[in-house]
């Protein structure tokens, strides 16, 4: 399993023709396929093969798979699979992700009399989907493109991310439902105009645009968290937090729910992407270095900086997770190895190792998995220090100045 660049996306895409006046194929994309849930299908894909082998499936194989219905059941809040009542929402969730991807060309489909078996075709571009949610939205970005380029519409939705005004929304809109209602099954506008949000938003936050809300333009640009099925947005929780309130008092004063399934699935999540792009980017040794008995000894632990059980609005966030060696994480991060406690002192060095990773990621690759923005944000949140949220983006002298004074009490 390895990192791919949006070139070798559109390397893969670009060996298909998409074009839907010659497939006449109406669920390219459809309502569920959101980068959050094209993500958890293609893990819970991924893990089926890995159990069972590559041979085809159904859709009711990944739903009735142990991990599926352990992790869908509690992170989407979908009702148990076997429950006859929720038959038809299972269909569509695991169905409509399933038939992107075969349109795609990453699964392979066939018929046998009704039923659609699938399996996978590329599985490089699988992986790469089942790791985050953000990976799921690149590919959605490249292959709606593609679809539309193919498709003779790309200058359509061009036209309207060079001016988002009202009169070119709904022009666009109703071209769309146009050119939908005569080259497929589709046959009525309110199913275009559903469809058509998850067609028009992903690219609105490419460009940095309005896109559609309810129906309608969009009265503000499209961020991330619009994109997902799952809207939580961490960041807002502690919007309204007193200065002078400690973040755990506010949790229980604001009587804040979180879905913890959800941040447990997510932190696993995030440790196999850490733990990938490390073997992948560094040769697999650990991140701190500044303890020269280790240098160059193999990182095969991954250790949350702010732990999970005390943080779990940033435990799925890779910025808050360290590859360390055994003796590093069990020896040093948690002291005589009770992973319970934090040693505070190499807390404080594991902070200023991740800036470093960081750091070099950001200047040295074109597509960085890390953020700057979202560090910060970690920091935020693990040292509960406004003057994290004062940072300018790309800061590194203030970011590990602010960084040593929050240790130096």
């Amino acid at each position: 399993m390895r990192f791919l660049s949006k070139d070798e996306i559109d390397s893969f895409l670009s060996q298909r023709n998409y074009d839907i006046r010659l497939s006449h194929n109406a669920r390219w994309i459809d309502q569920k396929c959101t980068p959050d849930v094209i993500s958890i299908i293609a893990d819970c894909i991924v893990n089926y093969v890995v159990e069972k082998g590559n041979d085809f499936f159904s859709s009711m194989d990944i739903w009735h798979n142990d991990y599926t219905v352990e992790y869908v059941e509690s992170i989407f809040k979908k009702p148990n699979p076997d429950e006859t009542k929720a038959r038809n929402e299972y269909d569509k969730f695991f169905q409509q992700p399933m038939e992107l991807m075969a349109y795609a060309g990453v699964l392979e489909k066939k018929k046998d009399k009704n039923r659609n078996f699938y399996r996978i075709a590329n599985e490089d571009i699988m992986e790469y989907l089942s790791l985050r949610d953000r990976n799921a939205l690149t590919f959605l970005q490249c292959y709606i493109t593609k679809v539309l380029t193919d498709s003779g519409l790309i200058g359509l939705f061009n036209g309207f991310f060079n001016n988002t005004s009202k009169e070119n929304f709904e022009n666009l809109k109703e071209s769309y439902e146009d050119f939908i209602i005569a080259h497929t099954p589709i046959n009525g506008r309110t199913e275009c105009r559903r469809i058509f949000t998850k067609v028009i938003n992903p690219l609105a936050f490419l460009h940095g645009t309005e896109g559609t809300e309810k129906g309608r333009l969009s009265k503000h640009k499209i961020t991330y968290d619009m994109l997902m099925y799952n809207r939580d947005n961490f960041r807002d929780i502690y919007s309204d937090k007193p200065k002078d309130m400690t973040r755990s008092e506010y949790e229980k004063t604001a009587k804040i729910s979180i879905n913890k399934d959800l941040t447990k699935y997510m932190s696993a999540k995030a440790k196999k992407i850490v733990r990938i792009y490390n073997d992948q980017f560094r040769d697999g040794i650990t991140e701190v270095t500044y303890d020269k008995q280790h240098i160059g000894d193999m990182a095969t632990h991954i250790h949350h900086i702010f732990p999970e059980a005390d943080y779990p609005t940033i435990c799925h966030y890779i910025e808050n997770l360290i590859a360390l060696t055994p003796t590093q994480h069990l020896n040093y991060a948690h002291p005589n190895g009770n992973t319970q406690k934090i040693n505070r002192e190499y807390q404080h060095i594991c902070l200023l190792a991740k800036s470093d990773t960081i750091r070099d990621d950001i200047e040295h690759h074109t597509e960085p998995i890390y953020s700057f923005e979202k560090f910060l944000y970690v920091l935020f949140i693990g040292l509960e220090r406004d003057s994290f949220s004062q940072i300018e983006n790309g800061d590194y002298d203030g970011l590990v100045t602010a960084i040593n004074l929050a240790y130096s009490a």
